[in-house]
């Protein structure tokens, strides 16, 4: 059974991008490739990083003075979260709107459409099953 869907804050986002790219890593580290884009101190980084393991997106394990962290999380988990705010808040839990409206917002071309209509009827295959 997979795990639920998670929502991150913009920050958040940030943090866990990052970590999916170095982990395991310590939150000096996080800091300093956050640093250019964003501004934060290491204090912020490590607050935010706290955060994000009592929420349970990352876990913590302390090796002598230092703080190892690691995602919990999958990008896809958090992709889903996002995709799940989005059609609660924004389409009232409608998907269809919400689809609509992406076909609308974006210039797609035909091999994009083709993907899109090949998973639409491999999720009807499975449906009737």
């Amino acid at each position: 059974m997979s795990k639920p869907a998670v929502e991150l804050t913009e920050s958040e986002w940030s943090i866990i991008k990052a970590v999916w790219e170095t982990e395991p890593c310590t939150a000096p580290a996080i800091q300093e490739k956050l640093f250019p884009p964003t501004g934060w101190h290491y204090s912020t980084v490590r607050t935010l990083m706290d955060r994000m393991v009592t929420k349970g997106v990352l876990k913590a394990k302390k090796t002598g003075k230092l703080t190892i962290y690691q995602s919990v999380v999958t990008r896809a988990q958090a992709q889903s979260g996002e995709l799940f705010y989005a059609l609660k808040h924004a389409f009232n839990g409608a998907l269809t709107p919400m689809v609509q409206c992406l076909l609308d917002s974006r210039n797609l071309n035909a091999d994009e459409l083709a993907e899109l209509e090949s998973l639409i009827k491999a999720k009807k295959k499975s449906a009737k099953k």
